[in-house]
């Protein structure tokens, strides 16, 4: 007999998940405009009072190749500022124990600038460091050999674990690369342990460039929670540029995983290399064929997915639904969310699309109300034998 409890197929399915808002980061590091610093930091502090507890809020990197980001400084003290934490107790957040602030950090230099942050008084809870298991994308972002890059973030770590920040490691790259293209899942897990020997809190997996399918994608995080079965130290970062990701986010809910992220509108990518009317550095070339269709799952659409799968999130979802249309504003383009315009499955209906005069007529013919099928039908429906396309055949 076939299982019709859907959740009770996947013995790992999740009752409760987080989700990240990596919106004015990663979203905004692939626009070709700046974002204004009161634009950066109207989201950030509106995301975290619709519920969010997971906030990627800059890139701490040098802001001669990321100029997106040259605000950081500005930005992080907004949300470590006395004014916004009152709001946050008047909604009954406490911004410094409910909600984790990260920074990335893809460099040491960055780490440093994050301790000294820290020490002023705004700095992150948390920062980012990346690998990729292709070489060859992993030198494009950092400019290092694995090898050597392995030994900077093991330095780092510790400075920052002494300075009181927590470390995410990203393993890249794991379902294929831009560049040199398939990759094995077996090095990602690999990559993943690396990570925790050398002391990382936890892990962001991704999926960069949208080469993630939803029967890799459950096959890889079974694995990996096979090998650490810690949900909590498992994060899934996928990106959108085939209409695919949300079967991969239904496949890693499949194998257990209780947090992912996004950006309003699917925002986000490769690193700019333009940047209002001047060409910069960014990561040099675009790995795509039209860069303005490529980003991450889209917040608002995965807020409403996760809410009518029945699994508990925290978010007002009707909240970050209209952020969503504020940041297209923002933005100056429709982005991809289709959930700021269809909204959410309205289980009450819309009685106002109705056709008049149903009610009349069912009187008039004399039917009872409620009745669906002829009177003298069988009050269940009987199939007959043979039945369909066997009933059909000479």
């Amino acid at each position: 007999m076939t299982e019709y409890d859907y959740t009770k197929i996947f013995p790992r399915w999740p009752k409760k998940v987080t989700i990240g808002d990596i919106t004015i980061r990663d979203g905004f590091q692939h626009e070709e405009k700046f974002v204004s610093t009161a634009a950066k930091i109207f989201y950030g502090q509106e995301s975290i009072l619709a519920g969010c507890k997971e906030l990627e809020v800059t890139n701490l990197g040098s802001p001669e190749g990321i100029p997106q980001f040259k605000d950081a400084d500005e930005v992080m003290k907004a949300m470590r500022s006395d004014g916004f934490k009152k709001r946050c107790a008047r909604a009954k957040i406490d911004i410094d124990k409910d909600v984790t602030l990260t920074c990335v950090t893809i460099r040491e230099p960055a780490v440093d600038r994050a301790i000294e942050m820290k020490k002023k008084g705004y700095g992150p809870d948390r920062i980012l460091m990346m690998v990729s298991t292709d070489p060859e994308h992993h030198f494009a972002n950092s400019g290092t050999t694995l090898s050597q890059y392995w030994k900077e973030a093991e330095r780092c770590i510790k400075k920052a674990a002494d300075a009181g920040m927590k470390m995410v490691g990203t393993v890249s790259t794991i379902w294929g690369s831009p560049i040199s293209g398939a990759t094995k899942l077996e090095d990602a897990v690999e990559f993943t342990k690396r990570w925790f020997q050398i002391g990382a809190y936890d892990i962001e997996h991704a999926d960069h460039d949208g080469s993630a399918n939803a029967l890799d994608v459950y096959r890889y995080f079974s694995m990996i929670l096979d090998a650490m079965p810690q949900t909590e130290a498992h994060l899934c970062h996928l990106h959108e540029t085939k209409r695919i990701a949300s079967q991969s986010v239904l496949a890693a809910l499949q194998a257990g995983i209780t947090r992912f992220e996004g950006t309003f509108g699917g925002l986000g990518g490769q690193p700019a290399n333009f940047l209002d009317d001047c060409p910069i550095r960014g990561t040099g070339e675009y790995y795509y064929k039209d860069h303005r269709f490529v980003g991450l799952v889209t917040l608002e659409d995965l807020l409403v997915q996760i809410d009518e799968l029945g699994i508990e999130h925290g978010y007002d979802v009707d909240r970050m639904l209209w952020l969503g249309t504020k940041m297209e504003k923002t933005i100056g383009r429709r982005l991809r969310s289709e959930a700021i315009y269809n909204g959410r499955t309205a289980k009450g209906g819309n009685p106002q699309f109705g056709r008049p005069g149903l009610k009349k007529l069912i009187e008039k013919v004399g039917e009872k109300p409620g009745q669906r099928a002829p009177a003298d039908w069988t009050e269940k429906a009987v199939l007959p034998k043979p039945w369909g396309p066997e009933a059909w055949k000479k």
